[in-house]
């Protein structure tokens, strides 16, 4: 009897077993393929309606950061969407956030630091294959961007050549592979200047001071009586004031200086004195979030959100210390830039709407 119920209780334990595994099986493929028919194939940004969005790809520094990618922020206007920078990680955050790249029209480079460009092969890249491009992608951005954008071309060719072999020229066309160099050289005194203007979106570039980069660039957006304004790498910057006055968000670069003085101290004090001498030199090309906070409030916009973070935050506990002042000289709603926000700006209205795609 003993003997017998021993085998009962095996049978049932294996049977159990059996039950969660295929259970666990049928419920992963269950969500998988719910997955599939939510994403797949499906244009995200869709759901957003008409008017300005602006999709926060990354809003980290050169700094080593887990949650966020080099500098990037994307703008979809209606039918049209645009790359501002693409520092490393960001394009594949623009494409899970479900960033539309088959209506990329072009990139916008703020200046050729290595942190706002080393993504851009990547970018050109998926505009390519992804975006089913027949022609390059244009690139704008100051003198030197040509350079860039042949290194980037020549980079990848050989892999260009693997991937029309693999899929045919119908699927990956030729033609479309890799970029052209658009220059924007702004006259001696010229501060901006509108440098795209098609189908109702209008792109102005405006010099900012993020010396001994020169130029350094930041851009307005202007679509439906809605408008972004992003700063770039800079200084407190009049022109970009001036250039952004009345946006509705404006998007600005920001460090902590007695934090980034503070990591300088640590690593002088343990003999790593070059490093220690660049956390040194940053702060003088560089916005404080006080700053960014007097630039907001000179322009009138309604919302700042803070990217291109220095230091890195790796808790939400640290953002009221990176912060400082910031919030008490900025009466509008700031808000501390995360990889995934997408900022929304409906054609027709004054609603800003903040989301995120995960």
């Amino acid at each position: 009897m003993k003997r017998a119920f021993k085998y009962i209780l095996g049978a049932v334990l294996v049977l159990a077993g059996m039950t969660m595994l295929f259970g666990r099986e049928f419920i992963a493929r269950r969500a998988f393929e719910s997955a599939l028919d939510r994403n797949v194939g499906v244009d995200q940004s869709a759901k957003l309606g008409d008017g300005l969005h602006a999709y926060v790809c990354g809003s980290g520094s050169p700094m080593p950061d887990e949650t966020r990618a080099g500098p990037c922020i994307a703008v979809l206007a209606g039918n049209q969407a645009f790359i501002f920078d693409s520092g490393s990680g960001s394009v594949r955050k623009l494409m899970r956030m479900g960033f539309p790249i088959q209506k990329l029209q072009a990139e916008f480079l703020t200046h050729l630091h290595s942190d706002h460009i080393d993504g851009l092969g990547e970018a050109l890249l998926q505009a390519w294959v992804g975006g089913h491009r027949n022609t390059p992608l244009p690139v704008y951005g100051p003198p030197g961007t040509d350079k860039v954008v042949a290194g980037f071309n020549e980079a990848y060719a050989v892999d260009s050549g693997y991937r029309v072999a693999h899929h045919g020229p119908k699927v990956v066309q030729p033609s479309g592979f890799g970029g052209t160099a658009q220059i924007i050289a702004l006259a001696e005194g010229v501060n901006s200047q509108v440098v795209y203007d098609k189908d109702g979106v209008r792109i102005t570039v405006i010099l900012v001071d993020h010396g001994p980069i020169k130029p350094a660039y930041g851009y307005r957006i202007d679509y439906k009586g809605r408008s972004i304004a992003i700063s770039g790498d800079t200084v407190y910057s009049a022109n970009f004031v001036a250039a952004a006055k009345g946006a509705d968000v404006m998007f600005h670069e920001a460090m902590n200086k007695d934090m980034v003085a503070a990591l300088g101290a640590k690593l002088a004090e343990r003999g790593q004195t070059n490093n220690a001498q660049i956390m040194h030199d940053i702060q003088n090309y560089h916005s404080s979030t006080e700053d960014a906070a007097r630039a907001a409030k000179e322009a009138g916009v309604s919302t700042l959100v803070l990217y291109h973070l220095v230091p890195p935050l790796p808790s939400k506990l640290i953002e009221p210390m990176f912060l400082r002042n910031a919030p008490w000289l900025f009466s509008g709603t700031l808000l501390v830039g995360k990889d995934g926000m997408i900022v929304s700006l409906p054609a027709g209205g004054k609603a800003v709407k903040v989301s995120s795609a995960w």
